[in-house]
């Protein structure tokens, strides 16, 4: 028996090559594109931000190893650009998440229209990021805009110019950025509830579970690994925004809202300072990376667990 098992096993050696092989030949258009526009650049941004790489077609590139890390050790408008990405990243993504659970589970309530508001929650998330930008500075707008003549009328003051001020700019970015990625949370939490057994849900209830009880025993943990990687996406996702800060207040006032993407940008294509703002990339992708890993151990940790 076990020699016939293992000329079965020896003779089907070559179907599963062929099938590795057909699979390879699938995965291949889809993975070209990714190799050529994003794991290319990736390498040449990396080579790059070792080198003192600068605008200019006649100047020659020079070798300088890590000076360009050492001088970013030292740069405090970069760090300074860092403290505000975090804040940006932190002040998006927990609020954006709190919002986006408390309309999913309404939304998954039996309601009438409830098609109609399920529709409505989701434009934000059909708008490009530059017509979200470009919505918002009306709204903001110090004379007509909409949130001023709203203070206006109320007897709440004359209103102020909210993308300007030291004090308010970031925390009015910040509403953009929650108002604007809030959709996507929403659609992948509203999945996660809409999967989980309903008769969970009324065994918990004829148990005595109140409302609280019953997310906390049943719908948390049916949506809390969707929950954990819609948040770990959109934290990495907010910390690399750009579209959306830089038509709002590209990095002003005075650096109030100037983040590491911003102030990469700047170096490069304001200032010519390729290789070093190739520098500033390598540190916000090792900090992606650094999420990334924690992420990934943290469900490898719990799928332990539930094992």
């Amino acid at each position: 028996m076990k020699k016939q098992s293992g000329a079965g096993g020896a003779g089907a050696r070559p179907g599963t090559a062929a099938r590795d092989r057909a699979a390879w030949f699938l995965v291949l258009p889809a993975l070209l594109p990714i190799l050529i526009l994003s794991v290319g650049p990736l390498l040449y941004g990396i080579a790059l931000a070792f080198t003192d790489a600068q605008s200019g077609r006649t100047r020659s590139t020079q070798w300088i190893g890590t000076l360009n890390f050492q001088d970013l050790l030292h740069d405090t408008l970069f760090w300074d650009s860092f403290r505000i990405g975090l804040i940006w990243a932190f002040g998006v993504t927990v609020p954006q998440f709190l919002l986006a659970l408390g309309l999913a589970l309404l939304l998954n309530q039996k309601l009438r229209l409830r098609w109609l508001a399920r529709a409505l929650a989701i434009i934000p998330w059909a708008m490009p990021e530059v017509v979200v930008g470009i919505m918002w500075r009306l709204v903001y707008n110090p004379d007509a805009g909409i949130l001023n003549e709203t203070l206006r009328d109320l007897g709440l003051g004359d209103g102020r110019d909210w993308l300007t001020g030291l004090a308010t700019a970031l925390p009015a970015v910040i509403l953009v950025g929650i108002w604007a990625g809030m959709p996507q949370t929403t659609v992948a939490l509203l999945a996660g509830l809409q999967n989980t057994p309903h008769e969970l849900h009324e065994a918990a209830a004829l148990d005595g579970a109140g409302a609280w009880r019953r997310f906390r025993t049943v719908t948390w943990p049916a949506i809390k690994p969707i929950a954990l990687a819609i948040s770990a996406l959109n934290f990495i996702w907010n910390f690399n925004s750009f579209a959306l800060v830089y038509v709002l207040t590209s990095g002003g006032p005075g650096g109030r809202t100037r983040l590491p993407m911003l102030f990469a940008y700047e170096e490069a294509f304001r200032y010519g300072q390729f290789g070093y703002a190739a520098a500033m990339g390598c540190v916000m992708v090792a900090v992606i990376s650094v999420i990334l890993a924690c992420y990934l151990v943290g469900r490898i940790g719990g799928g332990g667990e539930q094992r």
